[in-house]
């Protein structure tokens, strides 16, 4: 998959792409089952939603489900990333944030990148994300929304709340916006939230003020994101880093497969 040069002069000014139906029925129902066997596995990667028990987030599926270890290497995925960034990248984090139905929790107004600045010191926004529908998503269920543009202009908060929301992973509430950063940057760029069927993507920038609201409607919105980073860029490991399942260790440069990541495991398998 080559992206043309609109779509990437697209990128560059909005700060994400979205693709629809990427990737087909079959691989999502595999994707789906691979996340229910790993939201079983016991451990620090598995955020629950505050007061119930079902999964907010759970981190680094690719190091224990085979199904996501080969995905992120399916030039479908792997390909565009390489593209916007750089030939040489890994697996910075990889995440998949199931918001359930009636009630999975909003996601606070935000960007990535003074995150990972923050808690992993990392250098620069050399990063790219891949956000990959496991569901259907619709105007229901708590779609991801955009402020296009607002990437091109750094960071809007580079600190983070003294009182941290979770001692597992910094959510995005300890570096939310103030309604007046957000109310600002939504007058002069409008919002945008792309919404499709499962199996469609977004690329999106480290730096785009993205957030989203709780889903109310009887379905899940799960939503798979692969942040792929330059191998260049590499965090500082001083003092107390993240835990792996967070921040991903292994900086070894990918190369996409030679076809999509289900037909491979299925060569594999036979």
């Amino acid at each position: 998959m080559q992206l043309t040069q609109t779509q990437i002069e697209e990128y560059r000014e909005n700060g994400f792409l979205f693709f629809e139906s990427l990737l087909d029925q079959r691989e999502i129902t595999c994707l789906r089952k691979a996340f229910q066997r790993d939201c079983e596995v016991p451990g620090p990667q598995l955020i629950l939603e505050e007061g119930r028990d079902e999964a907010r987030a759970v981190y680094a599926s690719h190091h224990r489900q085979p199904e996501f270890a080969a995905l992120v290497r399916d030039p479908r995925i792997l390909a565009p990333a390489r593209q916007l960034l750089t030939d040489d990248v890994y697996v910075y984090q990889f995440k998949i944030n199931a918001k359930p139905a009636f009630g999975g929790e909003k996601w606070s107004w935000h960007q990535d990148y003074a995150a990972w600045r923050i808690a992993d010191r990392l250098p620069a926004p050399r990063q790219i994300n891949v956000g990959l529908f496991l569901d259907d998503v619709d105007e229901f269920n708590g779609p991801v929304i955009y402020i296009p543009g607002s990437h091109r202009t750094g960071l809007v908060r580079d600190d983070r709340d003294a009182s941290a929301r979770s001692a597992q992973h910094l959510d995005p509430d300890d570096i939310s916006l103030t309604p007046q950063q957000l109310a600002e940057l939504a007058q002069h760029n409008g919002m945008v939230s792309p919404k499709g069927p499962a199996g469609s993507v977004v690329l999106f920038s480290p730096e785009i003020v993205h957030g989203s609201a709780p889903n109310m409607s009887p379905f899940p919105r799960r939503l798979l994101i692969a942040t792929y980073n330059d191998c260049a860029n590499l965090p500082s490991w001083e003092g107390e880093p993240r835990p792996e399942h967070v921040v991903c260790r292994d900086a070894d440069p990918l190369r996409p497969l030679g076809s999509p990541f289900l037909d491979e495991l299925g060569a594999v398998a036979a």
